[in-house]
């Protein structure tokens, strides 16, 4: 091989100019505009790129006047973002939640006894001894359930009195009738009309709880699921249009997914999520995958996933697609 060969293969040139923007990200210089900065986002590259195209899409939905979809698992709601996901629900930019029992647990505690700020490399064996739990660098203190089992104990007694068995959409919507707070996802979602699927409603202290009184109070008790499964599918079926906002993985994204599979697939489609597609996980799936399943409908420029951790971008997403 002489110079010339090596050459070409270090610098081979192009002969095609891409026809796309120019990278470039945000001039700091002058007065700061944060709207221009989530602009300049669409030409900085990387995630800032997936995060502009899911403002564009969330944006679409809206227009779409789109019935739209918002699930989440429950460490959205341990960490700050519960108030982010409570002023969508409040606002009337929400149609439907879908979550896990955590996230009621967690939503019912907070009405009354805060989460505290904790960190990441802490003594475990001394927090259980002081009896705090970690959620990452949250803490949160086991007298929060203590209370809560009380507070649930006089909810069963009231939502059990007539009907045995009952949905998990009644268990959420009667549950956030007795709350007062008005960062409380639950009492906002009551109060505004939107229901609550929780198809996993056992998988939390709810279950827990809901297990201790069937035993000692009420052997009759018990949760029915398929009529959610059967309101949720139908509801879809009836829709114009639909757009889904998944922040993290699991239960509640693909029961958003796969109760739209019954029209032929979701309009619009914003994933948030730092799961891996490599195991072939559901959590980790990215949209394009739920194409070629029909839950999303194939249109390349109708879905995106921003691979980033929730607390940093959704609260972006929301300032920029919801509140301007």
């Amino acid at each position: 091989m002489d110079k010339d060969d090596s050459h070409s293969d270090v610098v081979p040139g192009s002969d095609e100019e891409p026809d796309t923007p120019d990278v470039r990200g945000y001039d700091f210089r002058g007065e700061f505009d944060f709207d221009e900065m989530l602009d300049a986002y669409g030409t900085t590259g990387f995630q800032a790129t997936q995060l502009a195209e899911a403002i564009d899409i969330a944006e679409r939905m809206q227009e779409a006047d789109a019935t739209v979809y918002l699930t989440f698992t429950s460490n959205i709601i341990s960490s700050g973002l519960r108030e982010t996901v409570a002023y969508l629900v409040r606002e009337g930019y929400v149609d439907v939640v879908i979550t896990t029992s955590g996230s009621l647990t967690e939503d019912v505690i907070k009405t009354a006894k805060p989460f505290k700020m904790g960190k990441w490399d802490a003594d475990e064996a001394s927090l259980r001894e002081r009896g705090i739990n970690r959620l990452g660098n949250l803490f949160v203190p086991s007298d929060r359930y203590v209370w809560l089992e009380e507070y649930l104990y006089d909810f069963f007694e009231d939502f059990f009195s007539e009907e045995k068995v009952r949905t998990p959409t009644s268990f959420a919507r009667e549950l956030g009738e007795t709350l007062e707070d008005e960062d409380s996802v639950l009492k906002q979602a009551a109060d505004n009309d939107v229901p609550v699927y929780c198809p996993a409603l056992t998988d939390s202290e709810v279950g827990n709880f809901l297990y201790y009184y069937r035993q000692g109070y009420d052997s009759e008790v018990g949760i029915e699921i398929l009529d959610d499964y059967d309101s949720l599918i139908e509801d879809g079926l009836l829709a114009d249009s639909t757009g889904l906002i998944a922040v993290g993985g699991g239960v509640p994204k693909h029961h958003a997914i796969m109760t739209n599979l019954f029209r032929g697939g979701a309009d619009y489609v914003v994933y948030i999520s730092t799961g891996m597609e490599g195991d072939g996980s559901l959590s980790g799936a990215p949209p394009n995958e739920a194409v070629s399943w029909g839950k999303i409908k194939e249109n390349q420029t109708n879905y995106t996933q921003v691979e980033a951790e929730a607390t940093l971008v959704f609260p972006l997403l929301v300032a920029k697609a919801f509140k301007q």
